[in-house]
C-alpha cells in the first residue's frame, strides 16, 4: 500500500510545475489511454488547486478575525467547499478512494452551480481501469504540489494547465485537432482581432478556451486589465467543455459563459430568434465537418441561411455564416480557420462566397503552411471579416501568402512566436498602406475578384516571383545523393510499419 505523505510548501516556478504536472500524467501511463488523459487529471488538478486557495484564504481570515466560522462564511471565498467534500477528506480515505473523490467533487459542483458538470464525467469508481493504489498514488503525487495563490500565480497554473494540454495533444495524435490549436497561430489570430479592455470575446467551438484564454495574454501584453474582458464560448464536447472553464478559472478569469451544446443545431448565446453578437468572434471550428445539422438550416430561425445554406455533407460555410451572424455591427470582427477548400469549392459554397465577397465584410484572406495542425496535414487559412465602416467601404481584399512563414519539422511542422508576428506585421504594414509585396501580399480589388467567378484561390492573386537558378555539377550531384538517402530511408520506415502491422513487405 502507498504510504501518503506531507505536503512541504515549496514556491514552483512554472518549469517545475510543468514537470509536476507531466509526471502526474506518467502514473496512469498504461491502464489509461493517452487520449483520455485529461478526463483523470484535470479534475484532480482543479479540485487540488482550489482546495489550496481556500485554505490559503481561510489562513488569512483566520489571522486577521481569529474566527473559524467567520473564516469559512461563504462571501469570504469565490468558491464554496462544503466540510466533508474537500482534498483532506479526500486525501485521508483508505478505501474507495474513486468514491470518495467522487462524491467530493459532485459536492462542490452542488454547492456551486456556475460550476456544474465542471469536473467531468470520469469513471471513478472503476476499480478495474483505477483501482484504488493508482488513484492514491496519483492523490499522494498531487498532494506534495503547493497550488495556492502565493505558491503559483494564476497565469503560471494556466501556462502550466495549457502545457498539459499540449503534451496530451502530441500524446494522441489521432485525436489532436480537436482539442488543440498551436498556440503562436492562435497568437496570430488574436493579434489581428485585437480585442480591447471591455469588449466581449466570443468563441462558438471553444475546445479548451485557449483562443479565449490567448486574448488575456494580448491585453497584458498591451498592459490592459485582462479581467475587464468578458468571454463567452461554446463547445459540444462534455469533458472538453469541462476543461475549457477549469481553464479560465485557473487563469484567474470569473466573468465567463461557457455552455455545452451543438453550436450549429443549437446555439446558446441568442436573444429571442437573434444571435446575440459580439465585438470579437474567432475559432478554428472542425474542418468539413460531415453531420453537422444541415436540415434544420433551410428554414433556420436565426436567419443565418440568408446568403445560402452550407452542402450537406460539409458545413464549413454553415461555421462562417454562424460567427459572421455573431458579429456586432460597426465593432464587430472575426478571425477563422478554415481549410482552403472554402476559397474555391462550387455548388452552394460559391454562392455564399461571392455574397460575403459583394458585401465588403471580407477583410483579409491569409494562407499558412501546410502541417501546421495536430490531426491534419492539409494546409489551413484565415478568413478576416469586419463590419467597420472603413471595412465596408473598401471595394478590396487582403490577400496574404505565408505559406513560406514556418519551421520545418520530421513529423510537424511549427510557427514560432517570431514567425506568428511576422505574418502579424505584414497584415499590419499592409493595413496602414496599401502597398504590395511582391510574392507575399496584395490588395486586391472586388471586380477583378469577380472577374474570377469569386474564386478566392490565393494562389490566383499572389504568385511567388520566378527566380533563375544557378546549379554546379557538385550541387547538383549533392543534391542527388540526399534525396537518394531520403528514399531509402522512408523506404526502411515504410517496410517497418508493415511488418508491425502484419503485413509482408
Amino acid at each position: 500500500m502507498i504510504q501518503k505523505v506531507k505536503l512541504v510548501s515549496k514556491k514552483l516556478t512554472l518549469k517545475k510545475l510543468e514537470h509536476q504536472l507531466r509526471m502526474a500524467a506518467h502514473i496512469i501511463t498504461g491502464p489509461i489511454d493517452a487520449s483520455d488523459y485529461k478526463i483523470y487529471i484535470f479534475p484532480i488538478l482543479f479540485f487540488k488547486r482550489i482546495n489550496d486557495v481556500y485554505n490559503e484564504k481561510f489562513e488569512t481570515e483566520i489571522e486577521l478575525y481569529g474566527d473559524e466560522n467567520l473564516s469559512n462564511a461563504a462571501e469570504q471565498h469565490t468558491i464554496q467547499i462544503p466540510k466533508g467534500c474537500r482534498w483532506s477528506d479526500v486525501f485521508s480515505t483508505t478505501k474507495d478512494v474513486g468514491k470518495a473523490l467522487q462524491r467530493a467533487l459532485r459536492c462542490v459542483e452542488k454547492a456551486n452551480p456556475h460550476l456544474y458538470g465542471i469536473f467531468g464525467d470520469a469513471p471513478w469508481t472503476d476499480k478495474k481501469r483505477l483501482p484504488d493504489s493508482l488513484i492514491t498514488e496519483l492523490l499522494n503525487h498531487f498532494h506534495q504540489i503547493p497550488m495556492g495563490v502565493k505558491d503559483v500565480r494564476d497565469d503560471d497554473m494556466g501556462r502550466a494547465y495549457e502545457y498539459l494540454i499540449k503534451k496530451f495533444a502530441d500524446k494522441s495524435n489521432k485525436k489532436a485537432g480537436e482539442f488543440y490549436t498551436p498556440r503562436n497561430v492562435i497568437r496570430l489570430m488574436v493579434n489581428v482581432l485585437d480585442p480591447k479592455v471591455g469588449e466581449i470575446v466570443y468563441d462558438p467551438a471553444c475546445g479548451t478556451g485557449r483562443m479565449l484564454l490567448e486574448t488575456i495574454h494580448h491585453v497584458q501584453e498591451r498592459n490592459g486589465d485582462p479581467r475587464l474582458l468578458k468571454f463567452k464560448g461554446q463547445e459540444k464536447n462534455l469533458t472538453t467543455e469541462a476543461i475549457a472553464r477549469m481553464n479560465l478559472f485557473l487563469h484567474g478569469m470569473e466573468n465567463f459563459q461557457i455552455i455545452r451544446g451543438d453550436t450549429l443545431r443549437d446555439p446558446k448565446f441568442t436573444n429571442g430568434n437573434k444571435l446575440e453578437t459580439f465585438d470579437c468572434v474567432i475559432a478554428n471550428p472542425p474542418f468539413s465537418l460531415g453531420n453537422w445539422g444541415h436540415d434544420r438550416w433551410s428554414p433556420d430561425q436565426y436567419n443565418r441561411h440568408v446568403y445560402g445554406v452550407a452542402p450537406k455533407k460539409n458545413g464549413d460555410f454553415a461555421w462562417i455564416m454562424h460567427m459572421y451572424s455573431s458579429m456586432r455591427d460597426n465593432t464587430g470582427r472575426m478571425v477563422v480557420v478554415m481549410p482552403h477548400g472554402v476559397l474555391f469549392r462550387g455548388s452552394s459554397e460559391a454562392k455564399i462566397r461571392e455574397t460575403l465577397t459583394k458585401n465588403g465584410a471580407l477583410e483579409c484572406v491569409i494562407g499558412l503552411a501546410k502541417n501546421l495542425f495536430y490531426g491534419t496535414g492539409i494546409s489551413a487559412c484565415l478568413l478576416v471579416f469586419r463590419k467597420d465602416e472603413k471595412t465596408l467601404e473598401r471595394k478590396e481584399i487582403l490577400f496574404i501568402n505565408a505559406d513560406e512563414i514556418y519551421t520545418k519539422g520530421r513529423a510537424q511542422n511549427t510557427m514560432s512566436e517570431g514567425q506568428a508576428d511576422e505574418i502579424y506585421d505584414i497584415y499590419k504594414r499592409q493595413n496602414e498602406a496599401s502597398e504590395k509585396i511582391k510574392g507575399v501580399s496584395r490588395w486586391v480589388p472586388i471586380d477583378e475578384i469577380e472577374e474570377n467567378d469569386f474564386n478566392l484561390n490565393i494562389a490566383r492573386y499572389v504568385q511567388k516571383p520566378l527566380e533563375e537558378e544557378s546549379v554546379t555539377v557538385e550541387e547538383a550531384l549533392k543534391d542527388f545523393k540526399q534525396k537518394l538517402s531520403d528514399l531509402e530511408e522512408s523506404e526502411n520506415e515504410l517496410k517497418a510499419l508493415l511488418v508491425k502491422e502484419g503485413f509482408d513487405p
